[in-house]
């Protein structure tokens, strides 16, 4: 039987996301590792120019990158899911809402923690000061949505802004024990998503 999807990625990267959705979908779907071999790169950059993970083909062999774009997608694809409000509610904006907001606001601070160098001409000069305005950017973000957290994004209705928020929180470079204590709706929200059978079977498989 032919999968419905094809996600490509890499363990541990912002495909997790993606794959966690699919598994909540209950869709046929093939994961493949992307190697890091120049050939394996030439070849995924001439289906996806970014030659970044993940990348999501669609049931019609079309490509699409960018992982907030794809949960929002398969949401709005599969609406007997229940991974995102009704389009067009108000509920739906606020969701709507997050997701942008994590893609651009907390995914963005995480570059720069993990990949400092890459944000200044100066490369190694500047890293370590960079990363540090990363982690404190990435706690001001996070702070913000995890007041609302009760205990999901959208208050008591799981969404796809939960399998985000829970990839991005767990990227955290610096002591969880600490950024928890700070806000421990947070670590409440990760135990919640962490202890959901897709999730268990996806942190599995990219560990």
């Amino acid at each position: 039987m032919t999968s419905m999807y094809k996600l490509y990625g890499r363990p541990g990267s912002g495909s997790l996301a993606v794959q966690i959705a699919l598994e909540e979908l209950g869709v046929s779907y093939d994961r493949v590792w992307v190697g890091n071999e120049p050939a394996d790169i030439a070849e995924y950059r001439a289906m996806n120019p970014t030659g970044r993970v993940p990348a999501l083909m669609l049931p019609d062999g079309s490509i699409m990158f960018e992982s907030a774009a794809m949960l929002i997608h398969l949401s709005l694809s599969h609406p007997q899911s229940a991974l995102a409000p009704q389009p067009g509610t108000n509920r739906h904006a606020v969701f709507l809402q997050w997701m942008v907001f994590l893609s651009a606001n907390v995914y963005e601070a995480v570059l720069r923690m993990c990949y400092s160098a890459r944000y200044s001409v100066r490369g190694d000069v500047d890293a370590e000061a960079i990363r540090e305005k990363g982690v404190a950017d990435f706690r001001t973000h996070v702070g913000l949505i995890s007041q609302g957290l009760g205990p999901y994004v959208l208050g008591g209705s799981f969404s796809a802004a939960d399998v985000y928020l829970y990839m991005l929180a767990g990227w955290y470079s610096g002591d969880k024990t600490d950024l928890y204590r700070q806000f421990p709706k947070l670590e409440a929200h990760a135990k919640i998503i962490s202890a959901r059978a897709t999730v268990v079977k996806v942190e599995a498989d990219h560990a």
